[in-house]
C-alpha cells in the first residue's frame, strides 16, 4: 500500500488533506510542528508525529518508507499576519530546502509544494478591477514582501531538484483558501473566516457593527476547502511540471463578501472601515486557462455555497464556546 506524506497536517488544508487521503484507502504519516492538542484535526487511522522539519534530521525521519509527500508545512497566515512576520516566514524556506533534501535522498517518487498567488509580480495587482493572473506573471519578480519571496524561492528549488537531481516535483499556487476546521480568529485568519467570525459575533450579541480592513473595495477570489483538496491530488498526480494556478475565478470585493454572508446570516450590519489596517494588493484573482487545458477541471464550488458551510461552522464554534486554536 503507498504511503504518502503530509506535513503542514496540522493545519487547516493539511488536516483536509490527510482525511481525504485517508478515504481513498493511503497509509498517511502526518507530520506537524504543533503538538497534537493544536491540530485542527487530528485524524486517528494516520500515524501522527510532532517534528520540526526545519531540522534536516527531522525531515529524513519522517520520509523513511514513504512514496509520496505532500509538503504542505509554512509558518503563514492572513495579511495582518504576514506584513507583520516576514523573518519567521522567511524561514519557512529551510522546511521545504531540507525536505527536498530528504526526498532526494530517499528516492521519494514524487513531492508536491505548496506555493500561494503572494508569488505575483506587486504591479500586477495594483487595482481592484485588474485582469486575471496567469502563471507567467509570477516574473519579472516582484511578490509579496516575506511570504511570497520565500514561497517563489522554493518554487525554485523544487524546478531545480527536478532538473538536476531528476526528483519528480509538482506545484501549485493556491489562492486564498477557506473552509470549516480552520482558524477564525487570533490573527492568522483570512478574510472570509474573518468575516464569517464578525458577522455571527454581531448576530450573537446584537451589536450589528464590524470592522473591515481597508475601504472593502479591494477584490479577491476565494476557493473553497474541498475544491482545494481535489485540485491538489489533480497536480500531484498529473505530467505537468511546472507551477499551476489553483483557485477560483469568482473574484468579488471584500464589501460583496460582507454583504454574501450578511444575506447566509440573515442580519446587516453597519461597516466601519479601518483604512490603517493590513490590506494586501488591490485586486487578486486567478486565471484557470492552464488548469482547465491541462486537468480538464476547475474549482466549481460557488462562493455562497462555500461561506454558507464555512459561516455555519464558526457560528456553531462561537456558540459552543469551544477554545480557538
Amino acid at each position: 500500500m503507498t504511503t504518502v506524506l503530509v506535513t503542514g497536517a496540522g493545519g487547516f488544508i493539511g488536516g483536509h488533506l490527510v482525511s481525504s487521503l485517508l478515504e481513498q484507502g493511503f497509509n498517511v504519516r502526518a507530520v506537524d510542528v504543533k503538538p497534537f492538542d493544536m491540530w485542527y484535526q487530528v485524524n486517528v487511522n494516520a500515524l501522527n508525529e510532532s517534528r520540526d522539519l526545519s531540522i534536516l534530521e527531522e525531515c529524513k525521519s519522517s520520509v523513511v518508507g514513504v512514496d509520496f509527500i505532500y509538503n504542505l508545512a509554512a509558518d503563514m497566515g492572513g495579511m495582518g499576519f504576514i506584513e507583520s512576520h516576514k523573518a519567521d516566514c522567511m524561514l519557512t524556506v529551510l522546511i521545504n530546502t531540507h525536505m527536498l533534501m530528504a526526498a532526494r535522498e530517499a528516492n521519494i517518487e514524487r513531492y508536491f509544494f505548496s506555493s500561494s498567488a503572494c508569488v505575483y509580480s506587486a504591479v500586477k495587482q495594483e487595482v481592484t478591477d485588474l485582469q486575471p493572473l496567469r502563471e507567467s506573471d509570477a516574473y519579472p519578480a516582484l511578490p509579496e514582501d516575506g511570504y511570497g519571496w520565500e514561497k517563489l524561492f522554493s518554487e525554485r528549488m523544487c524546478r531545480h531538484f527536478l532538473e538536476d537531481f531528476g526528483l519528480e516535483t509538482r506545484v501549485a499556487r493556491f489562492h486564498n483558501v477557506y473552509g470549516p476546521f480552520g482558524t477564525y480568529d487570533g490573527g492568522r485568519e483570512k478574510a472570509p473566516a474573518a468575516i464569517c467570525r464578525k458577522i455571527a459575533i454581531a448576530k450573537i450579541s446584537g451589536i450589528k457593527e464590524i470592522e473591515i480592513w481597508g475601504d472593502g473595495n479591494q477584490t479577491r477570489s476565494f476557493m473553497y476547502i474541498d475544491d482545494c483538496i481535489t485540485g491538489t491530488q489533480k497536480i500531484m498526480n498529473g505530467e505537468n511540471r511546472d507551477p499551476v494556478n489553483l483557485g477560483s475565478e469568482e473574484m468579488v470585493s471584500i464589501n460583496q463578501l460582507v454583504s454574501i454572508t450578511e444575506e447566509i446570516a440573515g442580519v446587516k450590519v453597519n461597516r466601519k472601515y479601518n483604512l490603517t489596517a493590513p490590506q494586501g494588493v488591490r485586486g487578486r484573482t486567478s486565471d484557470n486557462t492552464m488548469m482547465r487545458d491541462i486537468y480538464n477541471w476547475e474549482p466549481k464550488t460557488s462562493l455562497i455555497t462555500g461561506m454558507t458551510k464555512t459561516y455555519q461552522w464558526i457560528y456553531d464554534e462561537i456558540v459552543s464556546g469551544r477554545p480557538i486554536i
